[in-house]
């Protein structure tokens, strides 16, 4: 990725690059898994995930708790039934050097307080290029089977499960309830014969074997999924009714004797460079495998040391996937075009004469921004050393996987001589309006706000996506339609339809598509929808770096949607106490709680959310999962050395327990746990009279040891 080296960002660039990665991750997210039109590749999106993580470790204040590198998968695609999983299915962490896997190994050994002499072995094991698959067992049969979905909720594929070759409909000696993970594919050989099959019968070809596996197990006629050669590899298992073992390769070994197939490169290493070395020996094989593997997976092998490490809020601490390089093509660029995001920002995309790159036809790839474009960074320095992209350039194209791509270069004695310099456009595409740049920002924006019908469409489909408001028929097309015809210009305009058309039953009945009871089934949804967790209905306003995860914190910390409003419009000028308490939210950060801010302070914006209101019945979030723990509900802070445990683990398992974890000490706080070499934070409690415990006193109070004592 060509840009500033981070050591060189001061607060107020890393604080405009993180903005511009979040626009650039959210809506990479939403194409691949919304809209399954990916426009990145796998290496760039990883690359745009690993710069904003390493901006967010050098300057942690500006991390958003919903920080699109934390994000997973997507939402169950209509068509299926849905499944909870009782236990989440997890994304993994990234390496791409073996830097990054000695500072995985470094980190494990910090987070349990080991020396660098005391033995930790990993398992390393291929990563497989298909769909993450969940088979639930019960007393041996088969009984379920459901897609990763968003992590959470998943499609239940169960008929379609049934007809894949390797996977066993019962099982022998197998623990009375068992859930086996892994990942359905499809081989080379099978993809190509695929392929023939389908351009013979004048059908839909594929363009690589991923896709084509997930495609077929995702049909909704099960007899097609039969008809399509899949294959499936067990790696991992959620609940579980009895251990299968005491190491993650033993367990690997007890699912192989249950009858699953499981990847016979998964080795046992007892050392980072035992890692390494196994990785470039399947790197050195993957052309002959006859499968697709786009890197190797490390996990921690004692099954003890991954519960004490646990997880962070989307991938486990005790595994990472360490990716295969980047791969690299040449196609001409036919255009430029502009696409207008949910927050306003103009994101150049290049128009490509397709091309395979890693066994995928690649036809888009992202440009980034204007500076990109013109070969320079954002301070004005030369990248590619200077040379701009125009429309017919031959240019490299960058890909890694399946997300998005991007164009790495230019080859200026390809140039044709009627090329012109791109002039990125200062009015916005969508409506006219003047399409702004701030000070150090690497994005311009649209000023036009809820009049762009771009950013008003995107903000609705938004508003009914399945992390908010989730309303049963209204989706993605009938929010297009809709704003196309009128009817839904703004949130609130969703809660009106009913009685700002009398005889809308009538005239939607008679849409294409539409019936009469899918026409009462829409209206009465949004009625069901009228009553809202609080959390989900700020997540749904669609308030930029505000997501999923802030949108928790923000409704625990304020309880209702009248206080949270109260002490937003208290924290208007960006200071005081009611700014204060809003940046001591563990999670918080300064750009998080601006944007909260100046969104839910603009006048035509809150006009709107206020409209909005008037229709619904906001819940105050859901209670925590352990509410009758000793600390449910209270403020915690952490202060000093501890001992016992690392801060990491701690804070882990305060949160768990229900408790609040702040970084800051205030009139709210309820306890402060403070360990040798604690300072300013003990005097301050002292001072407000906070309870404050040492070590050994929040262990009493929780009744808890750190886990493996």
């Amino acid at each position: 990725m060509d840009a500033k080296p981070i050591d060189q960002l001061t607060e107020d660039e890393a604080k405009a690059e993180i903005a511009r990665l979040s626009d650039v991750l959210t809506q990479a997210n939403a194409a691949y898994h919304r809209d399954d039109a990916p426009e990145l590749t796998d290496a760039d999106y990883d690359a745009f995930k690993r710069r904003n993580a390493a901006i967010e470790d050098r300057f942690p204040d500006l991390k958003c708790a919903d920080s699109p590198t934390d994000q997973i998968g997507a939402a169950p695609a209509e068509g299926f039934g849905k499944v909870t999983h009782e236990q989440r299915m997890l994304s993994l962490g990234n390496a791409f050097d073996e830097a990054d896997v000695t500072e995985f190994d470094q980190s494990i050994r910090k987070y349990l307080g080991w020396p660098e002499d005391q033995s930790l072995s990993y398992t390393a094991e291929p990563k497989i290029d298909g769909l993450s698959l969940a088979l639930r067992y019960e007393y041996g049969v088969l009984v379920q089977a459901a897609t990763r979905g968003d992590g959470s909720v998943g499609e239940n594929v169960t008929a379609n499960a049934r007809t894949v070759a390797d996977i066993p409909e019962t099982l022998t000696d197998a623990p009375d309830l068992l859930e086996v993970r892994g990942e359905v594919y499809m081989s080379h050989a099978d993809f190509a014969s695929l392929n023939e099959r389908q351009s013979r019968a004048g059908a839909k070809t594929f363009a690589n074997p991923r896709n084509a596996a997930a495609g077929s197990l995702r049909q909704l006629d099960a007899s097609v999924t039969r008809a399509r050669p899949l294959r499936f590899f067990a790696y991992a298992w959620g609940v579980t009714s009895a251990p299968l073992a005491d190491t993650q390769f033993a367990a690997i070994e007890r699912l192989s004797e249950l009858g699953f197939s499981t990847n016979p490169l998964t080795q046992i290493c007892d050392t980072p460079d035992a890692i390494l070395a196994h990785y470039h020996r399947i790197e050195a094989d993957r052309a002959e495998l006859g499968y697709d593997i786009d890197g190797v997976v490390y996990k921690v092998n004692d099954l003890t040391l991954q519960g004490r490490l646990g997880y962070r809020s989307t991938t486990p601490r005790w595994a990472i996937a360490h990716k295969f390089p980047a791969e690299l093509a040449w196609t001409r660029l036919e255009r430029i075009e502009i696409q207008v995001g949910r927050t306003g920002a103009l994101s150049p995309v290049a128009r490509l004469v397709p091309v395979t790159v890693g066994g995928v036809v690649v036809s888009n790839a992202t440009l980034h921004n204007e500076d990109y474009i013109a070969g320079r960074d954002a301070k004005g320095g030369m990248i590619r050393d200077g040379r701009d992209i125009r429309a017919g350039d031959l240019v490299q194209v960058y890909r890694a996987g399946d997300v998005i791509p991007k164009i790495a270069d230019v080859d200026l004695s390809q140039r044709p001589t009627d090329a012109v310099t791109y002039d990125f456009p200062t009015l916005c595409p969508e409506c006219g309006s003047e399409a702004r740049r701030e000070e150090g920002d690497a994005v311009r924006r649209c000023s036009g706000g809820l009049i762009c019908p771009a950013q008003a469409v995107e903000k609705l489909k938004h508003f009914v996506s399945r992390a908010a408001f989730d309303i049963e028929g209204l989706g993605v097309k009938q929010v297009e339609q809709f704003h196309s015809d009128g009817w839904i210009k703004e949130p609130a305009d969703i809660f009106t339809l009913r009685e700002r058309y009398s005889d809308g039953l009538q005239q939607l009945k008679n849409r294409d598509g539409w019936g009469e009871k899918s026409a009462a089934n829409l209206f009465n949804a949004i009625d069901d929808r009228r009553q809202i967790p609080l959390n989900r209905m700020i997540f749904a306003l669609g308030l930029r770096h505000v997501g999923e995860s802030a949108s928790a914190l923000l409704a625990r910390h304020y309880g209702d949607w009248e206080h949270l409003s109260d002490a937003v419009a208290a924290a208007a000028p960006l200071e005081g106490t009611a700014w204060d308490d809003l940046l001591g939210i563990d999670g918080v950060g300064a750009v998080m709680a601006g944007s909260l801010v100046t969104s839910l302070t603009q006048e035509a914006e809150r006009a709107s959310i206020d409209r909005l209101i008037a229709h619904l019945d906001i819940q105050p979030i859901a209670a925590l999962a352990q509410s009758d723990s000793p600390v449910a509900g209270k403020v915690v802070v952490f202060t000093g050395t501890l001992e016992k445990m690392t801060r990491a683990e701690a804070k882990a398992r305060a949160e768990a327990l229900g408790a609040k974890v702040s970084g800051s000490v205030s009139a709210k706080t309820d306890i402060l746990v403070a360990g040798p070499g604690a300072g300013s934070k003990a005097k301050k409690a002292a001072e407000l009279g906070v309870e404050t415990l040492d070590e050994d006193g929040w262990l009493t109070l929780i009744n808890a040891l750190p886990t493996g004592e």
